[in-house]
């Protein structure tokens, strides 16, 4: 007897309706987005199908033109959803930095109108910054009251969290309580979704990493199979292990893409090009140097290769001549990755940094230049000179913010960046500097303890990456080596190729293409292995170069030594 499956009807009927809100929420009406999106999309897949049957297209291209046309009509159906989905994450992995600039700005001597104005003009905060700017153009506009408007934004806006978030503000502001009451009030709750978010989304990471496992085993399984296949089937073995090994990549690719969208918007980096003596400009000399002389290590290993220069293609084995070119390319890595490193010890530095100076510019009740000419012997560790940099740069009068941005600037540190701007902004509005200074310190430092969690998850990560390399590598030589071994049985034997054909097709296999193709797949391995690390923790692309190069030469090595243990084996 069967049974519905309750579930399934249920997420069915989730689905449906989280789509049919999309559309109710789209600015644009639902009937004018048919009729402008939807039909021409069905159009043209009722068209590209025609077209197929009339031209009479054979079915390995005419099959690809109709799943095309179907997906142009599911996008088109679709696309509210995402577009939904798309300003709902952002504005979940933003809310923590919006919710500590709302509470430093409630403590300045401006109105409430002003405080969402501001928030509206920040256009690194997206989509909040857009919700803001509704709420400002009804009360504007509209001639609303602060608690209507932010009622009725609470009805429109599509995140549960900024929903919530402004039917309590309504509620308080309707009530008379103080903005920056309730709003410190909110920081503790808010703080704690934030952290159970981002607890959420690396368990979601630590869900990629398993099922990254068993996908790339898979994969490389399928790649050894395709090795051998055609020396007993007699496929043509090119095609075969160029399909697979265009499967590998995309299967990876597809995985960093994945890990980019569940890891925590957490960047590390503030990059901004000025005049100061900023962290990357430092690399610059090392990436040119590197750049040079892997281009020079590419000529000289090609030359070798082909037979242009005096030296015999033997002199080092294959996948070691395919190493020696990127490996000029961990100079500007390493240098990368030591500043980086910097960085983070800056963050651990700042909030002690910043509630030391709001306490002590609120007791003396001076300047910030003033206090910075004491807090700027104390030790901050790597802060320490960046701190000094910025008291030499207020006491020569330079303006306060551009102080601060430099100061940023040469920091390298996001946090510091968004924060240090927070409480420039605070003072500057005749807020209280010892209330400022806690809140940034106390938020930041709830920050730092979860990229703590993050950096424990990335480093799994890594070791699973250097193991799945070896193993790969393992497998896909050891195949070649059996091809290799069955090819020289074949030509050792006295029989006829007559008599053998029946077993062994050796005749289309070139083992020096498929070798290539190997090699091509250890370094794009690595490539993409490199990047899905700077994906997982948010650090710097150029830093990835160190895992860029180890991984190729984890690649290379296992090859080298799978051949020689495997011909040992043999000749034994």
């Amino acid at each position: 007897m069967s049974t519905a499956n309750p579930s399934g009807d249920i997420n069915a009927r989730t689905l449906l309706s989280s789509v049919r809100e999309a559309y109710r929420r789209m600015e644009m009406s639902a009937r004018r987005y048919v009729l402008l999106i939807v039909l021409p999309s069905v159009l043209f897949m009722v068209g590209s199908a025609v077209a197929v049957v009339v031209v009479g297209l054979p079915l390995v291209i005419g099959g690809p033109v109709v799943l095309l046309g179907v997906f142009a009509v599911f996008a088109a159906l679709v696309y509210p959803k995402a577009v939904q989905d798309r300003q709902r994450k952002q504005i979940r992995q933003r809310f923590h930095l919006f919710l500590t600039h709302i509470t430093v700005l409630s403590m300045t001597n401006i109105n409430r109108i002003e405080i969402f104005r501001t928030l509206a003009e920040e256009e690194e905060y997206q989509a909040l910054a857009e919700e803001m700017g509704f709420l400002v153009a009804l009360v504007d506009t509209w001639n609303q009251s602060l608690d209507d408007s932010a009622r009725m934004r609470a009805r429109q806006v599509n995140s549960p969290l900024l929903s919530d978030f402004l039917e309590r503000l309504a509620y308080t502001v309707g009530g008379g309580q103080q903005i920056s009451e309730f709003l410190m009030d909110e920081q503790d709750s808010i703080i704690q979704q934030y952290v159970i978010r981002y607890e959420a989304d690396l368990n979601k990471l630590d869900v990629m990493k398993e099922l990254y496992l068993s996908m790339m085993l898979s994969t490389a399984f399928v790649l050894v199979f395709a090795i051998v296949l055609p020396v007993l089937v007699g496929i043509n073995p090119t095609v075969a292990v160029g399909g697979v090994i265009f499967m590998f990549v995309v299967v990876q690719a597809g995985f960093v893409y994945a890990i980019h969208a569940v890891s925590p918007y957490d960047p590390v980096w503030y990059i901004q090009e000025t005049a100061g003596d900023y962290p990357l400009k430092r690399a610059r000399p090392a990436l040119v140097a590197g750049g040079v002389l892997s281009l020079v290590a590419l000529v000289v290993v090609g030359g070798i290769l082909l037979g242009y220069l005096p030296v015999k293609s033997d002199v080092l084995p294959l996948p070691v001549m395919a190493a020696i070119p990127v490996t000029p390319l961990l100079i500007p890595g390493w240098l990368v990755r030591r500043e980086e490193k910097k960085v983070k010890e800056r963050d651990s530095e700042f909030p002690s940094f910043i509630r030391a100076l709001g306490a002590v510019e609120s007791v003396k009740q001076t300047s910030t230049g003033n206090v910075l000419e004491s807090l700027r012997r104390k030790d901050f560790g790597a802060l320490t000179h960046n701190i000094d940099n910025l008291y030499k740069r207020l006491a020569m009068r330079v303006d306060s913010s551009r102080s601060w941005s430099l100061f940023a600037a040469e920091a390298g540190s996001y946090l510091i960046q968004k924060f240090g701007d927070m409480y420039v902004e605070g003072r500057r509005m005749g807020g209280d500097p010892k209330m400022l200074g806690q809140v940034i310190s106390r938020n930041q430092s709830e920050v730092l303890k979860l990229r703590e969690q993050r950096q424990q998850a990335t480093t799994t990560l890594i070791g699973l990456l250097y193991g799945m390399t070896a193993a790969s590598v393992f497998s896909f030589f050891v195949g070649l080596e059996v091809v290799e071994m069955l090819m020289t049985i074949v030509s050792d034997m006295d029989l006829q190729a007559s008599q053998m054909s029946f077993l062994l097709s050796t005749e289309q296999y070139d083992v020096a293409v498929i070798e290539y193709l190997l090699i091509l797949t250890i370094v794009l391995n690595a490539l993409l292995s490199s990047i899905m690390v700077r994906v997982a923790d948010r650090g710097h692309i150029l830093s990835g170069y160190v895992h860029f190069v180890a991984l190729t030469w984890t690649g290379a090595l296992t090859a080298v030594i799978t051949k020689v243990a495997v011909d040992a084996l043999i000749t034994v």
